[in-house]
C-alpha cells in the first residue's frame, strides 16, 4: 500500500482536486477486500443455509452418498467459513486476522471436498450428462479467494 501511497502522491501534487481524486483512490482500494469477502460469504452462507430447507440435511447427505454427521458438518462448515470472513474484517486486531485466515482455511477444504467429490473432470460450470452438478470451474475459483483470504489475512 504505501507504494500505490507514493505512486498517487506524485502524480496528484499537480493541484488539490488531484490530490482529492488521489485520496479517494487510495480509501477506496484500503476497502476494496470488501468485494472479495462480501462475495465469498454470501455463497458460502447462503448454501450452507440452503442445505437445512427443502429436503434438509438428510436429503443433501442422500444426494451425496453422505452420512448424515458429515452433510451437517459440511453445512455448517459453509456457514461458519463465510462468517468467519466476514467477521474476520471487522476485527482489526490478532483475533479478526486468525479468523478471517480460519474462514479462508475453510472454504479451501470444502472446495477440495467438492471439487474432488462432485465437480472434478469437467472444467465448464454447464451441467452435462456426465457431470449434473456442473463442473469445477466456480468452485477452483471459489477455492483460489478461500486461499487468497488464508495467505493475506487482515494484511492491507
Amino acid at each position: 500500500m504505501k507504494g500505490f501511497t507514493m505512486i498517487t502522491s506524485e502524480y496528484t501534487a499537480n493541484s488539490r482536486s488531484d490530490a482529492a481524486a488521489g485520496d479517494t483512490t487510495i480509501v477506496l482500494a484500503r476497502h476494496a477486500h470488501w468485494l472479495l469477502r462480501g462475495a465469498l460469504a454470501s455463497v458460502f452462507i447462503f448454501h450452507g443455509i440452503d442445505k437445512f430447507l427443502g429436503a434438509g440435511i438428510g436429503g443433501f447427505a442422500q444426494m451425496m452418498g453422505f452420512p448424515t454427521l458429515l452433510a451437517l458438518m459440511v453445512a455448517l462448515g459453509e456457514i461458519g467459513a463465510g462468517a468467519a470472513v466476514l467477521l474476520g474484517g471487522l476485527m482489526r486486531n490478532f483475533y479478526g486476522d486468525a479468523l478471517t485466515r480460519l474462514g479462508g482455511l475453510g472454504v479451501f477444504g470444502i472446495m477440495v471436498g467438492a471439487v474432488f467429490l462432485a465437480h472434478w473432470g469437467q472444467w465448464h460450470f454447464m451441467p452435462s450428462a456426465t457431470h449434473p452438478m456442473g463442473g469445477m470451474q466456480f468452485q477452483v475459483t471459489l477455492m483460489l479467494v478461500g486461499i487468497y483470504l488464508f495467505i493475506k489475512g487482515n494484511e492491507r
